[in-house]
Order: structure tokens, then sequence, then C-alpha cells
């Protein structure tokens, strides 16, 4: 191999360690069987949630992650045949696992391989359950909605109280 092959290779190399570092989240996917058309819309999707989708070959993810929290990834079939990862950042670390689960459901084609969330090497089951997760916006939007429920109410009950009173 020549040097200049080498330093590519190192290039690539490095470019997944800092996509790695920087990543809430990362999913493993098998993309086998997508169409042109159907991988653009995927990665427009991806892309409004601001996951980055990329392929790579195996021999270079595993590069990047040897020695790293990241190496669990290597472990059984996740890095075996066709390989894309989604990269998602900290502030939704479901956006990739949902936005490729939708893709799936839509395409009939893909599949998950694992993951790595905060950290953590999870398989291609448990990634299919964060995928089942709602998005950072939908949550907060849940939680503030069940906070204001209980304190409606009581205004509510005390303003029929109060008027009860006066009549």
């Amino acid at each position: 191999m020549s040097v200049e092959a080498k330093a590519a290779k190192q290039v690539v190399i490095d470019e997944i360690k800092g996509k790695f570092d920087k990543a809430g989240s990362v999913v493993v996917v098998d993309y086998l069987g997508l169409t042109v058309a159907e991988a653009d819309k995927m990665r427009a999707d991806l892309r409004k949630e601001g996951v980055d989708f990329t392929v790579y070959k195996n021999t270079l993810i595993r590069r990047a992650i040897d020695g790293t929290d990241f190496a669990g990834l290597a472990e059984g079939d996740t890095l075996k045949g066709s390989t894309a990862l989604a990269f998602s950042s900290e502030e939704d670390v479901t956006a990739g696992a949902r936005v490729v689960s939708k893709a799936i459901k839509d395409f009939k084609k893909m599949a998950f391989k694992g993951g790595v969330v905060e950290g953590t090497v999870y398989d291609k089951s448990q990634i299919e359950e964060f995928a089942n997760i709602p998005g950072r916006d939908v949550l907060i939007a849940r939680f503030m909605g069940s906070i204001q429920s209980p304190m409606t109410k009581l205004a509510l009950t005390l303003k029929a109280i109060a008027e009860a009173k006066e009549a």
C-alpha cells in the first residue's frame, strides 16, 4: 500500500473518530437495497433533524473505534456487510434512530444493526426501542402539559367555588 493511500485512509479514520466524539448517539444501519431516490429522501429527513448519515468501510470504522468507548460496536455482526452510520447530536439523541426507523417502515428495506447512545453500546433490539422515544421538543411539550393540567383544574375549581359563594 502506498504512502498516499495510507494517508488518505488515516484522514477518513480521523474523520470518523471526530464524528463519534461529537455525537450524542450513533445508529449503525444495514442500508442494502435502498434506491438513490429513497436514500436522498431519507438523508433530507435526517438533515432536518440534525443527523449526519454517512457510509464508511467497516475496516475503517473498526480502526477508528479501536481502544475507545465505542469499541463494543466491533463485536458480533454489527460491522459486517453494508454499513452506514447515523450520527445524532447531543440535543436529541433519539433523532437518528427515529428517522431511520420511519424510513425502514416506509421503504421496507434496511435494518438496524446496533448503536451507541451517550457512550453505551446497544444491540439491534435496544436501538429499535430508542426509535420509539419521541423527540426532545415533544417530550418537553408533554411534560409542560402534564404540569399545566392540574394547575388549570385547580384554578377552574377555585373560580367555581368563588362564583358559587357570590351567588
